[in-house]
Protein backbone atom coordinates (compact mmCIF):
# COMPACT_ATOMS: atom_id res chain seq x y z
CA UNK A 1 0.00 0.00 0.00
CA UNK A 2 1.57 3.70 -1.40
CA UNK A 3 1.18 5.90 1.23
CA UNK A 4 1.98 8.98 -0.56
CA UNK A 5 -1.28 9.88 -0.65
CA UNK A 6 -1.50 10.33 3.39
CA UNK A 7 1.56 11.96 3.00
CA UNK A 8 0.96 14.31 1.26
CA UNK A 9 -2.40 14.82 2.43
CA UNK A 10 -0.97 15.74 5.72
CA UNK A 11 1.68 18.09 4.51
CA UNK A 12 -1.01 19.92 2.73
CA UNK A 13 -3.38 20.19 5.33
CA UNK A 14 -0.47 21.47 7.86
CA UNK A 15 0.45 23.72 5.90
CA UNK A 16 -2.92 25.15 4.95
CA UNK A 17 -3.72 25.12 9.08
CA UNK A 18 -0.74 27.35 9.17
CA UNK A 19 -1.69 29.76 6.50
CA UNK A 20 -5.26 29.79 7.54
CA UNK A 21 -4.40 30.48 11.11
CA UNK A 22 -2.88 33.77 10.93
CA UNK A 23 -5.31 34.89 7.94
CA UNK A 24 -8.19 33.88 10.09
CA UNK A 25 -7.48 35.12 13.83
CA UNK A 26 -6.42 38.73 11.63
CA UNK A 27 -9.36 38.59 9.80
CA UNK A 28 -10.86 38.43 12.72
CA UNK A 29 -9.77 40.13 14.83
CA UNK A 30 -10.14 43.48 12.75
CA UNK A 31 -13.83 42.97 11.46
CA UNK A 32 -14.84 42.72 15.04
CA UNK A 33 -14.00 46.06 15.46
CA UNK A 34 -15.70 47.17 12.51
CA UNK A 35 -19.12 48.96 12.09
CA UNK A 36 -22.31 46.83 11.59
CA UNK A 37 -22.75 47.14 7.94
CA UNK A 38 -19.35 46.77 6.72
CA UNK A 39 -18.81 43.80 8.87
CA UNK A 40 -21.91 42.21 7.61
CA UNK A 41 -21.15 42.78 4.01
CA UNK A 42 -17.22 41.30 4.89
CA UNK A 43 -18.48 38.22 6.74
CA UNK A 44 -20.42 37.27 3.61
CA UNK A 45 -17.64 37.82 1.54
CA UNK A 46 -15.48 35.86 3.76
CA UNK A 47 -17.88 33.04 4.45
CA UNK A 48 -18.71 32.35 1.11
CA UNK A 49 -16.47 29.69 -0.04
CA UNK A 50 -17.92 27.70 3.25
CA UNK A 51 -21.40 27.46 1.17
CA UNK A 52 -20.14 27.09 -2.24
CA UNK A 53 -19.49 24.01 -4.28
CA UNK A 54 -15.96 22.90 -4.26
CA UNK A 55 -15.91 22.32 -8.04
CA UNK A 56 -17.16 26.65 -7.74
CA UNK A 57 -14.43 27.37 -5.83
CA UNK A 58 -11.81 25.12 -7.90
CA UNK A 59 -13.26 27.09 -11.07
CA UNK A 60 -12.55 30.41 -9.50
CA UNK A 61 -8.82 29.31 -8.66
CA UNK A 62 -8.52 28.27 -12.41
CA UNK A 63 -8.89 31.84 -13.29
CA UNK A 64 -7.00 33.30 -11.22
CA UNK A 65 -3.90 30.79 -11.18
CA UNK A 66 -4.29 29.30 -14.49
CA UNK A 67 -1.12 29.86 -16.46
CA UNK A 68 -2.91 31.88 -19.02
CA UNK A 69 -4.28 34.25 -16.18
CA UNK A 70 -2.69 37.51 -14.76
CA UNK A 71 -1.57 35.97 -11.13
CA UNK A 72 0.05 32.18 -12.64
CA UNK A 73 1.18 34.16 -15.71
CA UNK A 74 3.12 36.56 -14.14
CA UNK A 75 4.32 33.89 -11.66
CA UNK A 76 5.32 31.39 -14.48
CA UNK A 77 7.19 34.08 -15.99
CA UNK A 78 9.03 35.61 -13.57
CA UNK A 79 9.72 32.58 -10.90
CA UNK A 80 9.22 29.85 -13.33
CA UNK A 81 6.59 28.12 -11.08
CA UNK A 82 3.47 26.42 -12.26
CA UNK A 83 0.80 27.33 -10.05
CA UNK A 84 -1.48 24.21 -11.44
CA UNK A 85 -1.37 20.61 -11.20
CA UNK A 86 1.30 20.44 -8.63
CA UNK A 87 1.03 19.16 -4.82
CA UNK A 88 1.15 22.66 -3.69
CA UNK A 89 -1.83 23.27 -5.83
CA UNK A 90 -3.65 21.70 -3.23
CA UNK A 91 -2.81 24.12 -0.50
CA UNK A 92 -4.04 26.87 -2.60
CA UNK A 93 -7.84 25.02 -2.51
CA UNK A 94 -7.59 23.98 0.75
CA UNK A 95 -6.62 27.10 2.43
CA UNK A 96 -10.00 28.65 0.37
CA UNK A 97 -12.33 25.82 1.47
CA UNK A 98 -11.01 25.48 5.11
CA UNK A 99 -10.42 29.63 5.93
CA UNK A 100 -14.05 30.01 7.06
CA UNK A 101 -14.58 27.95 9.57
CA UNK A 102 -11.26 29.29 11.28
CA UNK A 103 -12.28 33.06 10.40
CA UNK A 104 -15.97 31.98 12.26
CA UNK A 105 -14.84 30.32 14.83
CA UNK A 106 -12.04 32.75 15.76
CA UNK A 107 -14.10 35.76 15.27
CA UNK A 108 -16.55 34.16 17.62
CA UNK A 109 -14.42 33.99 20.04
CA UNK A 110 -12.98 37.27 20.21
CA UNK A 111 -16.88 38.71 20.06
CA UNK A 112 -17.03 36.56 23.56
CA UNK A 113 -13.99 37.76 25.17
CA UNK A 114 -13.98 40.41 28.16
CA UNK A 115 -12.92 43.86 26.30
CA UNK A 116 -12.46 45.07 30.14
CA UNK A 117 -9.45 43.41 30.35
CA UNK A 118 -7.91 44.89 27.27
CA UNK A 119 -9.29 48.57 28.27
CA UNK A 120 -7.58 47.93 31.58
CA UNK A 121 -4.31 47.03 29.96
CA UNK A 122 -4.14 50.12 27.94
CA UNK A 123 -5.05 52.60 31.30
CA UNK A 124 -1.50 50.97 32.10
CA UNK A 125 0.26 51.56 28.61
CA UNK A 126 0.67 48.66 27.73
CA UNK A 127 0.87 48.68 23.61
CA UNK A 128 -1.54 47.00 21.64
CA UNK A 129 0.16 43.73 20.20
CA UNK A 130 1.55 42.56 23.61
CA UNK A 131 -2.65 43.26 25.05
CA UNK A 132 -3.39 40.91 21.69
CA UNK A 133 -0.50 38.38 22.20
CA UNK A 134 -0.48 37.91 25.69
CA UNK A 135 -3.60 38.53 27.22
CA UNK A 136 -6.79 38.55 24.34
CA UNK A 137 -5.36 35.42 22.35
CA UNK A 138 -4.57 33.24 25.20
CA UNK A 139 -8.07 33.94 26.89
CA UNK A 140 -9.77 32.80 23.02
CA UNK A 141 -7.54 29.83 22.48
CA UNK A 142 -9.72 26.86 23.08
CA UNK A 143 -12.05 28.72 20.05
CA UNK A 144 -9.04 29.30 18.34
CA UNK A 145 -7.54 25.72 18.75
CA UNK A 146 -11.17 24.19 17.57
CA UNK A 147 -11.05 27.05 14.76
CA UNK A 148 -7.86 25.58 13.78
CA UNK A 149 -8.76 21.61 14.60
CA UNK A 150 -11.76 22.17 12.53
CA UNK A 151 -9.75 24.03 9.33
CA UNK A 152 -7.10 21.44 9.37
CA UNK A 153 -10.23 18.03 9.17
CA UNK A 154 -11.89 20.17 6.39
CA UNK A 155 -8.57 20.67 4.57
CA UNK A 156 -7.59 16.91 4.68
CA UNK A 157 -11.03 15.91 3.46
CA UNK A 158 -10.92 18.01 0.07
CA UNK A 159 -11.77 17.04 -2.98
CA UNK A 160 -13.41 18.96 -5.36
CA UNK A 161 -11.75 21.93 -5.88
CA UNK A 162 -8.03 20.41 -5.13
CA UNK A 163 -9.23 17.81 -7.97
CA UNK A 164 -9.59 20.94 -10.16
CA UNK A 165 -6.59 22.74 -9.26
CA UNK A 166 -4.11 19.42 -8.66
CA UNK A 167 -5.71 16.56 -10.34
CA UNK A 168 -4.31 13.01 -9.77
CA UNK A 169 -0.73 11.54 -10.44
CA UNK A 170 0.18 9.03 -8.05
CA UNK A 171 3.57 9.91 -5.72
CA UNK A 172 3.27 12.99 -6.93
CA UNK A 173 -0.30 15.09 -6.56
CA UNK A 174 -2.46 12.43 -4.93
CA UNK A 175 -4.42 13.34 -2.29
CA UNK A 176 -6.04 10.67 0.11
CA UNK A 177 -9.75 12.46 -1.13
CA UNK A 178 -8.56 11.66 -4.85
CA UNK A 179 -7.04 8.55 -4.10
CA UNK A 180 -10.32 7.34 -2.97
CA UNK A 181 -11.92 8.41 -5.76
CA UNK A 182 -9.67 6.98 -8.35
CA UNK A 183 -9.38 3.13 -6.86
CA UNK A 184 -13.19 3.69 -7.13
CA UNK A 185 -13.39 4.60 -10.16
CA UNK A 186 -11.22 1.50 -11.53
CA UNK A 187 -12.32 -0.71 -9.72
CA UNK A 188 -9.86 -1.23 -6.48
CA UNK A 189 -13.05 -1.00 -4.09
CA UNK A 190 -10.99 -3.23 -1.80
CA UNK A 191 -8.06 -0.66 -1.51
CA UNK A 192 -10.14 2.36 -1.55
CA UNK A 193 -12.46 0.84 1.26
CA UNK A 194 -8.50 1.17 3.16
CA UNK A 195 -8.16 4.92 2.15
CA UNK A 196 -11.63 4.84 3.47
CA UNK A 197 -10.83 3.69 7.16
CA UNK A 198 -7.81 6.01 7.48
CA UNK A 199 -9.63 8.93 6.47
CA UNK A 200 -12.67 7.72 9.35
CA UNK A 201 -9.55 7.34 11.46
CA UNK A 202 -8.15 10.99 11.47
CA UNK A 203 -11.91 12.20 11.49
CA UNK A 204 -12.71 10.71 14.63
CA UNK A 205 -9.37 11.78 16.06
CA UNK A 206 -10.03 15.51 14.70
CA UNK A 207 -13.94 15.11 16.52
CA UNK A 208 -12.65 13.63 19.39
CA UNK A 209 -9.87 16.54 19.77
CA UNK A 210 -13.14 19.71 18.78
CA UNK A 211 -15.29 17.79 21.78
CA UNK A 212 -12.63 18.11 24.11
CA UNK A 213 -11.86 21.58 23.72
CA UNK A 214 -15.31 22.38 23.69
CA UNK A 215 -15.74 20.87 26.71
CA UNK A 216 -12.61 23.00 28.62
CA UNK A 217 -14.22 25.47 27.31
CA UNK A 218 -17.27 25.02 29.14
CA UNK A 219 -15.64 24.09 32.59
CA UNK A 220 -13.75 27.31 32.03
CA UNK A 221 -16.84 29.25 31.82
CA UNK A 222 -18.09 27.79 34.60
CA UNK A 223 -15.25 28.08 36.68
CA UNK A 224 -14.91 31.61 35.47
CA UNK A 225 -18.52 32.20 36.63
Amino acid sequence: MDWYPLLNSLRIAAISSIVVFFLGIGAAHWICRLPKTAKGLLDVVLTLPMVLPPTVVGYFLLLVLGPHQPVGKWVMEVYSLPLLMQWYSAIFSSVVVSFPLMYRTARGAFESFDHSLVQCGQTLGLPNWYLFWKIQLPACRSGILAGIVLAFARALGEYGATSMVAGYTPGRTATISTTVYQLWRIGESELAFRWVLVNLAISAVVLVAVNLLERKKTFAKREGA
